[in-house]
């Protein structure tokens, strides 16, 4: 069973091949990095471990900057318990953190703590204060690195910005591409207003974890397998204050969700969200939104 520590440890752990890196959205390139950690592990019969910071550094230094996320904690945790990973360092990212020096983070935490025997990142990573540190300053302490080289996609480095880029351009099918799997967002289904129910489209209401999801909007997508519709966003015609909310109708289905954790994959997007006319203009949109599902999920087989 994978260990999950929200902290640096005290004491010497033993020892392991160690990633680092922010890991968000576990994309094609972070995935042959993962790969490459297991692989060294078993070959030297070592423990393997990811580092990765919570939250993510531009979210502590420019909120109002920093890029949308692309998937939760939890959603990292699981894809790392799933490759098998041994151990995660979830690192909290405050300002303490972010003025820990290069040969600190080098020796304190990597040597004396994690015990960190092989490390793997991705060619361009900084590390420590002001992100002074680079893959020569590992080199030159004399850790056993292991570099891994991008991975290009169509020509172009696949990375985060790329498939951030394609969520909010609608391009599900490149943002599947680059991930090596349908874009998704886990989550617990909580009870919401009921509004779907009285319009006669009962949706399922999945807590989401992060307030700047990388695409809005209507789509066709599967709940844990099931052909279903989904609006995410804030919800323009009901009044109030508006609040982020990932909704999902599935088409066929009338069992209860409530209370479990479920995975939402986002398949093609039906148009963006919209502001109707009071609530008989939204039950007809969201009829013809069904039926752009239904036709979807037929037309794929």
């Amino acid at each position: 069973m994978m260990q999950i520590f929200r902290h640096i440890p005290a004491t010497l752990q033993a020892p392991c091949v160690l990633a680092i890196g922010n890991f968000d959205g576990i994309h094609l390139g972070h995935q042959v990095l993962l790969q490459k950690l297991m692989q060294t592990a078993q070959e030297r019969g070592l423990n393997s471990a990811v580092m990765t910071f919570e939250p993510h550094p531009r979210e502590l230094f420019t909120p109002e900057k920093a890029p949308a996320r692309l998937c939760s904690l939890r959603e990292k945790l699981e894809y790392f318990s799933s490759a098998g990973v041994d151990r995660v360092y979830v690192c909290a990212f405050n300002r303490r953190f972010a003025k820990v020096t290069v040969n600190d983070f080098m020796q304190r935490i990597l040597r004396q703590s994690l015990n960190a025997q092989v490390i793997l990142v991705g060619e361009d990573f900084r590390f420590g204060a002001q992100r002074a540190g680079s893959t020569q300053d590992f080199m030159q302490a004399g850790f056993n690195l292991m570099k891994m080289p991008q991975v290009d996609l169509d020509g172009d480095r696949v990375s985060s910005t790329r498939v951030r880029s394609a969520l909010a351009n609608g391009e599900l099918d490149k943002a599947a591409q680059l991930l090596g799997r349908p874009y998704s967002i886990s989550g617990k289904v909580v009870y919401g207003a009921q509004l779907g129910r009285q319009l006669g489209f009962p949706t399922a209401n999945v807590h989401m974890r992060h307030e700047r999801p990388a695409l809005t909007g209507v789509y066709a997508v599967k709940l844990d397998g099931l052909n279903a519709v989904a609006n995410l966003g804030v919800r323009p015609t009901i009044a109030g204050v508006p609040k982020l909310s990932l909704e999902v109708h599935v088409l066929d289905f009338n069992e209860n969700l409530y209370g479990k954790h479920v995975h939402v994959e986002f398949f093609h997007k039906i148009r963006d969200e919209m502001k109707f006319d009071g609530l008989d203009a939204l039950k007809a949109r969201i009829a013809k939104d069904v039926e752009i599902a239904r036709s979807f999920f037929i037309s794929r087989g």
